[in-house]
């Protein structure tokens, strides 16, 4: 993997609110950065106004920042940040080829949502397609207009070490902390919980906030579950990318998917949603394929379920807000301690090792 230099190139593919503000911080801490959104018009307009009118009105663009349209190609770029919805992250994915990827280049999925229609996690299909090694992922609480405003606590992870601690050093410079982990996959399933979780409390909190933190629980629990058979970390959803992040979601007055929450329980079709508070809600479209995931996974999920089937406008509110309510997870596993003897032996056997 190529190492954090001055002259290293970045690409962030996708001019939405959070892909803009990755732009902003990746040339305030040295790299050279291009922004591309997804029409020429789009990128013209910000190259003129010096600011993304549409989706980050408050913050100015760097002087340095390059802003183009997609159509211009990846081939000098050594970081490709993906900012996409996940929804067409599979088309952007198929298309890197043609883009001018080169082979030596890291690809860093800025999504916090799943790939349809299996609910795939973004890194997965990026390491069938390009490996592991230079393939990585951003997490945690990090609200766009205050990322680039006041700061953030970003987790970039990558199953290559020297990948995820380039990234970290990027986000550093620019001002902002940084965690490294290499659990991409639990960094980003932590996302989607986070995301599912909000909306869950979104739904639920005109009923109770009692009932709005059991819904954010389940679910954060369900996911977890999932996380774990997938090879996930506990860290990961406990730490910046999953509680930290909710926890920055819950509150934010800006919270998209919170507000989708809030939408919902007012009866608001999900069709309607997005066109209503002007973005994407990712955990719209990633719940359903959470749903999906978990039942072929075999995991217990009926909050979840329930919150998927709130959303396809299958089951009235009070039902819902009534499963919360009366639903008990599984109970906690606890591992068994060990016999005296056996505690013994081990302790035994592992002295003389060290002395051989």
């Amino acid at each position: 993997m190529p190492e954090r230099s001055r002259n290293r190139r970045a690409v962030v593919v996708g001019a939405g609110s959070f892909g803009t503000a990755v732009a902003v911080l990746l040339a305030r801490g040295g790299m050279r950065t291009t922004l591309q959104a997804r029409t020429a018009e789009q990128a013209e307009l910000m190259a003129e106004e010096r600011t993304n009118v549409q989706y980050l009105p408050e913050v100015a663009l760097p002087r340095d920042l390059r802003v183009e349209a997609v159509s211009a190609g990846l081939a000098r770029a050594d970081y490709v940040f993906l900012g996409v919805p996940s929804r067409g992250l599979d088309e952007v994915i198929a298309g890197l080829a043609a883009a001018g990827l080169s082979p030596r280049a890291a690809v860093v999925s800025l999504a916090k949502g799943l790939v349809p229609p299996d609910g795939t996690a973004p890194t997965v299909l990026l390491r069938e397609q390009l490996g592991p090694e230079r393939i990585a992922c951003i997490g945690g609480p990090a609200h766009a207009r205050e990322m680039v405003t006041q700061g953030a606590g970003l987790v970039a992870a990558s199953a290559d070490e020297g990948l995820a601690e380039s990234l970290a050093r990027m986000f550093t410079e620019a001002g902002v902390v940084c965690e490294v982990s290499n659990d991409p996959v639990g960094v980003e399933l932590a996302g989607a919980a986070k995301n599912a979780a909000a909306l869950a409390a979104g739904a639920t909190e005109a009923q109770g906030l009692n009932a709005a933190g059991a819904a954010a629980g389940h679910i954060f629990a369900e996911v977890w579950r999932f996380a774990e058979i997938q090879g996930a970390r506990p860290e990961s959803l406990i730490g910046l990318a999953g509680t930290g992040d909710l926890v920055a979601t819950a509150l934010a007055p800006q919270s998209r998917n919170r507000r989708a929450g809030e939408l919902l329980a007012e009866g608001v079709p999900a069709a309607d949603i997005p066109q209503q508070i002007g973005q994407a809600i990712e955990a719209l479209e990633s719940v359903p394929l959470l749903a999906r995931a978990l039942g072929r996974a075999g995991i217990e999920a009926p909050v979840t379920d329930a919150l998927c089937r709130l959303i396809e406008g299958a089951l009235p509110l009070d039902d819902w807000v009534g499963l919360v309510r009366t639903t008990v997870p599984p109970p906690a596993r606890f591992a068994r301690r060990r016999g005296f003897f056996r505690r013994l032996w081990e302790r035994v056997r592992s002295f003389f090792r060290r002395e051989s």
